[in-house]
C-alpha cells in the first residue's frame, strides 16, 4: 500500500511547538509518510538556529532558506519572492500528497500560493481567527481561500471560515493545538526551570513577549518603549524576555531588549527562543504573560495566570477572563500589571477557562488528513450561506 505523503512546513519556533504532536502522530501512523520542510526563522542564527532542536526529534527533508536578513517591508517582500521559487523546487522534488501549514505568516502565504499553482491539496490549521492589528489577518484569510481542508480552534472560527465561502464538510473544529503540548509534555520543576535558564525567580515574575504591530507604521518601537517604561517602575519583580519574531521591525524590538537587559542584569534575562518545554514550564511560575503574543490568549489561560494584552495586535481573537486588555502606554500597562496582584483578579483566575478546548486536536487532524477522500479535492466552489 502506498503511504499518503503529508508535507508539514514550519518557519518559526512558536509554530513548530504547535505542530509538534501532529507531526508525531503522522510519523507514527503506518499509513502516512511525514515529509518535513524547515524554513524562515529556524535557519537564522540570530533567532536561535532552532532547526537544530527539530533535528533531535524529526528528519528534516528540506531546509529552505528564504533570506531573512532584512525585516523592512521591502526585505520581507524579497523573502516572499525567494520563498516562492525555492518552495516550488522543493515540492517538485518531494511530490507530496498534501501540504500542512499553520496560521498566518508571510512564509506560509508563499507556501500556499506555490502549492495552489502546483495543484497540491492544502490543509490549513488555525484559520478563521482575527488579529486586526497586523497584516497577518489578510494573509490568514487568503490562505483559507487557497486551502482545501480547514482545522479551526473554536466553533466561532469554524463559522467564520464557512462565512468565507468554504464547504462546511471540509471545515473541522478541533480546538487549539497548543493545548496538546500542555497536556502531553512533562514540564520542568521550578528548580529545573531556573537551572535551564540560569536565572533565579523572585517574589514576583513576569514573562514578556512582544511582537511588531505591522499595520501601525513606526509604532512598534514606540509601544515597546512604553512597556519598558512601565517595567522600570516595578519592584521585587524578575522579568524573562522572549525576543520578537521576524516581522517588520522585529530586530528593533530585540535591540531594545538587549539594551534593557544589559542595564538591568540583576532582575532580567532574555532569550531568542526558550523552546516549547522551557516556555510552557515558565507559565507555571510567572504571575503574568505581558505583551501581545497569541500564546497569551491560546495557552496561558490553561495555567490560570493573567495575560496582559497590550494594544490591538490580537484584537478580534476570543479571550478568556484571565486576559486583561490595556492601551500601549506606560500608565495603562502599569495599571494592568499592578492589577495582577489584586483579590478581584485572583477571583477571575479561579473562574477562567481556556476557550480553545481541552486537547486532542493533533489526533483529530491526523485522522482527517489520513482518511479524507482526495479525489476531486482540488475542485472547490464558493459555499453560499
Amino acid at each position: 500500500m502506498n503511504k499518503r505523503k503529508i508535507c508539514v512546513v514550519t518557519g518559526t519556533r512558536a509554530e513548530y511547538g504547535l505542530l509538534y504532536w501532529l507531526m508525531k502522530e503522522i510519523e507514527e501512523d503506518d499509513e502516512l509518510d511525514l515529509q518535513l520542510i524547515v524554513t524562515g526563522m529556524h535557519l537564522c542564527e540570530e533567532f536561535g538556529n532552532t532547526y537544530q532542536e527539530i533535528e533531535k526529534e524529526f528528519t528534516i527533508d528540506k531546509k529552505v532558506d528564504i533570506g531573512l536578513h532584512d525585516d523592512t517591508s521591502i526585505g520581507i517582500c524579497k523573502s516572499m519572492g525567494l520563498a516562492q521559487t525555492r518552495f516550488a523546487q522543493s515540492f517538485d522534488e518531494l511530490q507530496p500528497d498534501m501540504i500542512v501549514i499553520l496560521g498566518d505568516r508571510f512564509e506560509m502565504f508563499a507556501v500556499a500560493s506555490c502549492a495552489m499553482i502546483l495543484n497540491l491539496p492544502i490543509a490549513h490549521l488555525h484559520g478563521g481567527e482575527l488579529t486586526q492589528g497586523v497584516y497577518d489577518d489578510a494573509i490568514r484569510h487568503s490562505i483559507t481561500k487557497m486551502s482545501h481542508l480547514h482545522f479551526t480552534a473554536t466553533q466561532e472560527y469554524q463559522k467564520r471560515v464557512i462565512q468565507l465561502g468554504e464547504d462546511p464538510k471540509r471545515v473541522f473544529n478541533v480546538g487549539g493545538l497548543g493545548i496538546d503540548n500542555i497536556k502531553k509534555m512533562h514540564l520542568l520543576s521550578k528548580e529545573e526551570f531556573e537551572e535551564s535558564i540560569d536565572f533565579k525567580l523572585n517574589q514576583k515574575n513576569l514573562l514578556v513577549t512582544f511582537h511588531p504591530v505591522t499595520l501601525e507604521k513606526d509604532s512598534s518601537s514606540v509601544q515597546f518603549q512604553e512597556l519598558l517604561n512601565a517595567l522600570y517602575m516595578l519592584e521585587n519583580t524578575h522579568i524573562i524576555f522572549t525576543k520578537a519574531n521576524a516581522d517588520t521591525d522585529g530586530r528593533i524590538i530585540n535591540k531594545m531588549i538587549d539594551t534593557y537587559v544589559m542595564e538591568n542584569k540583576k532582575n532580567t534575562v532574555s532569550f531568542a527562543s526558550l523552546g516549547q518545554l522551557r516556555y510552557l514550564s515558565s507559565l507555571q511560575f510567572v504571575d503574568a504573560v505581558v505583551g501581545n503574543s497569541s500564546s497569551g490568549l491560546l495557552e496561558a489561560p490553561s495555567f490560570k495566570i493573567v495575560t496582559i494584552n497590550i494594544g490591538n495586535r490580537q484584537q478580534g481573537r476570543l479571550k478568556s477572563r484571565s486576559v486583561i486588555d490595556c492601551d500601549p502606554n506606560n500608565k495603562s500597562i502599569l495599571t494592568a500589571i499592578n492589577s495582577v496582584y489584586t483579590k478581584g483578579t485572583k477571583t477571575k483566575l479561579e473562574e477562567a477557562i481556556n476557550l480553545y478546548g481541552c486537547g486532542g486536536a493533533s489526533v483529530k487532524i491526523k485522522e482527517e488528513i489520513k482518511s479524507f477522500n482526495l479525489t476531486n479535492i482540488l475542485n472547490k466552489s464558493f459555499y453560499n450561506l
